[in-house]
């Protein structure tokens, strides 16, 4: 029985459902416990690490048992519909804190609750990318729209944050995006055909799937080499706030129209580089979109007033469209290899531990906010130390600059056997 075509735009409208409550709880958790509530740095920092050891059980987990799901509405849809609304629930709990000496003891549990409900819809929303569209002609036009949506997302839930939460506060603006987000997540879900013949596929067994991933260098290159550039976006993200406080000294205005920069010439820029995998090879246009954000970090660095600020910020968005664009194309022939090879559908927990390694950002991150603490004294918004514009730096340039050259050295290493895209034109089976 063939699988009912999906249309593009509403699987990847997804993304936006799905980006909204995550970015807001990544990019502001710090600065609202830390600055506003005055937890110390290093408790953040705690439990980033603790969290990252979490999300290495919980993601192949929720992968495996994707997978193996049958029901007549599909393997992956009956989780995001349970996923979404629970997602929005405990956003809303994140950012309505009790008024409690030790904060801790409430960010710590909700961190990770927050951060595994969002582990399980992504296990479950990203494995339907490489199963809906086959060839990479259809993959390269869904994800160029899937991250549009992601990225007008991350306008909102990032870059008109300031303005939204200085209005009505971030409890008011966790309910709007809460139910917002997890709407969509929804209306995406029931918009999606997966294919019935899957059904009946045997279930993947555990110790398979878990011994085709070790074996799978491509996969550990490609995962690698992500974890190093999602780490160095995750910064930009969360230390931002801090840089236009303490580096720029600019307003909340401003701070939103930083980020809006960033996030309206990346859309702009996903359609250009897309149009060059028209033309090359998927893993070339992924090293150069690589090499280039590793290198616009520097601009950013530098940068002392608001204006200059803005230009870098475009400078850094051409490089991020890039690796928008091709990343996930590069994780769906992986999983393509895969099926070919073992005749399996593993794109759940594929999808999932590349999830993991992706979210090894927390490592990263947490490292570069502890050693914040301790090159720079900063400690708390009521203790920021000596010099918190430099440390702000550190965090959002020079240490993702690092990380950067790390990703695009991995890059250099993944080459597929037949040089190129072997989906390129294939058609629908």
């Amino acid at each position: 029985m063939a699988a009912k075509p999906t249309k593009a735009w509403r699987y990847a409208v997804g993304m936006f459902g799905t980006s909204i409550p995550i970015n807001i709880f990544k990019t502001y958790a710090s600065i609202f416990y830390v600055d506003r509530m005055g937890m110390p740095i290093k408790h953040y920092s705690l439990t980033l690490l603790i969290y990252t050891f979490i999300d290495a059980l919980d993601n192949p987990v929720y992968g495996f048992l994707s997978d193996r799901t049958r029901t007549k509405w599909g393997r992956r849809r009956p989780w995001l519909i349970v996923g979404a609304p629970a997602l929005a629930l405990l956003l809303i709990g994140f950012f309505s804190p009790p008024n409690i000496p030790n904060i801790i003891l409430y960010f710590l549990p909700m961190y990770v609750l927050t951060g595994t409900i969002d582990s399980l819809i992504n296990a479950n929303y990203a494995p339907l990318f490489p199963e809906l569209f086959k060839t990479q002609r259809e993959r390269s036009h869904t994800n160029s729209m899937r991250q549009a949506f992601q990225l007008l997302a991350m306008i909102i839930s990032i870059a008109l944050t300031p303005i939204v939460t200085g209005a009505i506060g971030y409890q008011t603006t966790a309910i709007i995006y809460g139910l917002l987000g997890g709407a969509v997540i929804i209306f995406s879900a029931l918009g999606c055909h997966e294919n019935p013949d899957y059904n009946e596929m045997a279930k993947p067994r555990m110790w398979d799937s878990i011994l085709s991933i070790a074996k799978n260098k491509h996969f550990w290159i490609a995962g690698i080499a992500t974890a190093f550039y999602s780490a160095a976006m995750s910064l930009v993200m969360s230390a931002m706030p801090f840089y236009a406080k303490y580096a720029l000294n600019i307003s909340s205005v401003q701070t939103s129209i930083l980020f809006a920069t960033v996030l309206v010439v990346s859309i702009a820029f996903i359609w250009v580089w897309s149009r060059f995998l028209n033309k090359y090879e998927v893993v070339k246009v992924w090293r150069l979109a690589l090499m280039f954000l590793g290198l616009a970090y520097l601009p950013l660095y530098f940068a002392g007033s608001f204006m200059w600020a803005v230009a870098a910020g475009a400078i850094l968005a051409v490089g991020y469209g890039g690796v928008l664009a091709t990343n996930d194309l590069i994780g769906a022939r992986i999983i393509d290899e895969d099926a070919s090879k073992y005749n399996q559908r593993r794109e759940g927990i594929y999808s999932s531990v590349g999830g993991f390694l992706n979210r090894l950002n927390g490592l990263f991150t947490s490292l570069a906010f502890f050693l914040v603490s301790i090159i720079f004294g900063y400690e708390s918004g009521d203790n920021p130390g000596a010099n918190p514009a430099s440390a702000t730096r550190f965090l959002l340039a020079l240490f993702p600059f690092i990380l950067m050259i790390l990703s695009a050295v991995f890059a250099m290493l993944l080459n597929f056997d037949d040089g190129s895209t072997q989906e390129h034109e294939q058609e629908h089976s």
